[in-house]
């Protein structure tokens, strides 16, 4: 099935035209400051790694940078415009003493002192991350709550009050929504026929695929016992706030852009720059696909075909192909689309199940070697080759060239998807530990288990030597696996709970990666293993990460899912 739409609506945003050309290290710390000054407190006096962000009245832009050993902060003159600037601060444990704002002039650079006093309410500052290392327990236990982070962070859980008996069948709610759904904007699942569940308590090494099975019905009321003991049940928490250290040196060198969307409800899932500086996202709760010009600020949407009236909407990979165009999972509308950047035109291909099962999700895609041999790759439900001249889908079967009956058959399925050169597939085992090879020609089936047992490999892209660089969501790890020599190199990430979802090499031989539990912005030196963990400013929960090569440094891109904007991390060295 064929299907084109050809309406688009524009946004045009009320935000400056900032300039958005990478700022070289050495030149931004010598060129003329638009705004400077010294954060301090009186516990600590100078601070550094504290985050300082400036939004223009009646911009959509919020630029930000980070104060160095001396607690000085510095904002380049080339990103902020003349104005009145609303200003805030990151630093866990601490707050502004009065709410700041300053002006800016063309003339001179404007000089404000930021004072800080402790936090009153230290529990709203803390990130997903923080609360796992606060809570006691093991780490299994924690590790099975990652599901829950998935959609929406760990405050409405904290902040609560629920007893066991109340959380039990919050928990099996949790189980009839969709992966885009908010608590403003709930999705149910499709229920037709007698399905519609999915189970909120991750597990591990124990195979099936995301969304597959349903509420595990024993551990239903561990699992509340356990967040009964971890929120204000008892009118206070029963074990110390921990916190992360606030960026130091490197770290604190990265000048931060966020930008706003017109949509509050947008959940951003991907966000890619074209060749033309241009950045395109998908939404994870609405069928539309979005680009914003980063220079201008203005944002047009596309909707997308609906395939599946009734369906919970929204997408979730996005996907460039040799030729720009944009390729999408549509989720439970159960189609793989085409966005024609020229025609400004949708091509849709329903998968075989879509229309008669609950769970026909199409989430993942992967288009770039298809020029090969005409075929495409999907992730979902099933993974699936495709071949989009004749419509027809092939589900993979991940028992062919392997023993019969072997026990690693059951525990092989694909989240993340990628391709080599020779258009073989590549699937990220985030229930297990496998990266899955199948021979796009025989369909052989060869599963490598990474070093790390149990990581979760999660999401990734293939560089141009063929080697797959990906996230090891329960590992916390960027992995790297050499296709052509069957070898991997693993590089750790320093912050526990990270739980980095994506990861991509860009042209300059660093690695990055993003964490989908404490906003950090990971970069790896692959030559040294050093790794600078670039703090954002605002809760994130970070998914896919893309890298813009038009720019000259490599800028990163991600969408902010829990605040409706996109952010670019420019490191300054």
């Amino acid at each position: 099935m064929v299907r084109r739409n050809v309406l688009a609506v524009v946004f045009v945003l009320a935000a400056a035209a900032l300039v958005a050309g990478t700022v070289a290290g050495t030149a931004a710390q010598s060129a003329p400051a638009a705004l400077a000054g010294i954060v301090s407190s009186p516990y600590e006096g100078a601070m550094e790694g504290v985050l300082v962000s400036a939004k223009r009245a009646g911009s959509t832009m919020t630029v930000t940078v980070v104060s160095d050993a001396s607690g000085r902060y510095s904002f380049p003159r080339a990103r902020l415009e003349p104005g009145t600037y609303a200003l805030r601060i990151r630093a866990v444990e601490y707050e502004l003493e009065s709410a700041g704002s300053a002006t800016v002039t063309a003339a001179h650079t404007s000089q404000l002192d930021l004072k800080l006093r402790k936090a009153q309410d230290l529990a709203s500052q803390l990130s997903n991350g923080e609360w796992f290392m606060s809570w006691p327990g093991t780490d299994e236990t924690k590790n099975g709550l990652l599901n829950c982070t998935q959609c929406h962070s760990l405050q409405p859980i904290v902040m609560s009050h629920y007893t066991a008996e109340q959380f039990a069948p919050i928990i099996e709610r949790m189980g009839r929504y969709a992966q885009g759904s908010t608590r403003a904007r709930p999705q149910l699942r499709p229920n037709e026929h007698g399905r519609g569940f999915a189970n909120p308590i991750m597990g591990d090494m124990g195979g099936g695929r995301e969304g597959d099975r349903p509420v595990q019905q024993s551990r239903v009321s561990p699992t509340a016992e356990y967040l009964a003991s971890v929120n204000l049940s008892a009118g206070h928490y029963r074990y110390p706030l921990k916190t992360l250290p606030r960026p130091t040196g490197k770290a604190t060198r990265v000048v931060i852009t966020e930008y706003d969307l017109p949509r509050r409800e947008t959940l951003p899932h991907d966000a890619q720059a074209d060749a033309d500086g241009m950045v395109w996202y998908g939404d994870f709760g609405t069928h539309v696909l979005g680009m914003l010009d980063p220079k201008t600020g203005k944002v047009v949407e596309y909707p997308i075909p609906i395939t599946k009236p009734g369906a919970p909407t929204g997408s979730l990979d996005l996907v460039f192909d040799r030729q720009g165009d944009i390729w999408m999972g549509t989720m439970y509308q159960g189609s793989l689309a085409k966005f024609d950047r020229r025609t400004k035109t949708f091509q849709t291909w329903g998968s075989p199940t879509y229309m008669d099962r609950d769970e026909a999700r199409i989430a993942m895609v992967m288009p770039v070697n298809g020029g090969r041999d005409g075929q495409v790759w999907i992730g979902g439900d099933d993974e699936y080759q495709v071949d989009v001249k004749t419509g027809e889908w092939k589900a993979i079967d991940y028992s062919i060239g392997l023993p019969k009956g072997s026990p690693i058959i059951r525990q092989l399925s694909s989240y993340g998807v990628a391709s080599d050169s020779q258009n073989n597939f590549y699937g990220m085992n985030l229930n297990g530990t496998y990266i899955i090879k199948v021979d796009g020609q025989t369909k052989a089936v060869t599963p490598y288990p990474t070093p790390t047992p149990n990581s979760g490999p999660r999401r990734g892209h293939m560089d141009g030597q063929d080697r797959l660089w990906f996230a090891e969501f329960r590992g916390n790890r960027i992995g790297m696996f050499d296709t052509r020599a069957a070898t991997f190199k693993e590089f750790a990430v320093p912050t526990p709970w990270t739980n980095v979802y994506d990861a991509i090499l860009d042209r300059a031989g660093y690695a990055w990666a993003g964490g989908m539990n404490n906003d950090h912005v990971v970069r790896v030196n692959t030559a040294t293993g050093e790794a600078v963990e670039y703090l954002l400013p605002t809760q994130t929960n970070i998914r896919r990460v893309n890298v813009d090569a038009s720019t000259p440094r490599p800028a990163f891109w991600v969408g902010n899912n829990l605040g409706a904007s996109l952010v670019k991390v420019e490191p300054l060295e």
